[in-house]
């Protein structure tokens, strides 16, 4: 069967207890019409690049599927029924992976961050310009 990672984003003033509910009965659509459930996490609330119906945040929520085609085309009908998912998205993968994904992994893990080096770049020599004067102080008065 083909596999499918898929995200949802739910409104901002359901509770979390709300959006496992949305991403049980989804999975309901999915092991009734024949497919399987991999792994799922909630990335939870995360604030959004723009309004999306008048809401600047949202549940975010990752679900890998194995599954027909069809329990993937009525799982999405569905939501695009509800008033409470504001956007998914379905993509169709190679091979699900099993490891947590990379908005699970603390920053740290990701290395996104840490050392970065020398900000301005390696010093250039400037022959153009005549060298400083010893008299002249850092901030170009003399």
């Amino acid at each position: 069967m083909p596999l499918y990672e898929h995200v949802f984003l739910a409104r901002q003033d359901i509770t979390a207890q709300q959006n496992s509910a949305l991403q049980k009965q989804f999975q309901t659509v999915i092991e009734e019409n024949g497919g399987k459930i991999g792994k799922t996490e909630y990335w939870g609330v995360k604030g959004l690049n723009y309004r999306i119906r008048k809401n600047r945040k949202a549940h975010f929520t990752l679900i890998n599927i194995d599954s027909p085609h069809e329990a993937v085309a009525e799982m999405e009908r569905q939501m695009s029924l509800s008033p409470d998912v504001l956007r998914f998205l379905t993509i169709r993968v190679d091979e699900l992976d099993e490891k947590p994904s990379a908005m699970m992994k603390r920053s740290d893990e990701r290395g996104d961050r840490g050392d970065r080096g020398d900000r301005r770049g390696p010093r250039r020599d400037r022959g153009d310009r005549p060298p400083r004067s010893e008299n002249q102080s850092e901030g170009g008065e003399e």
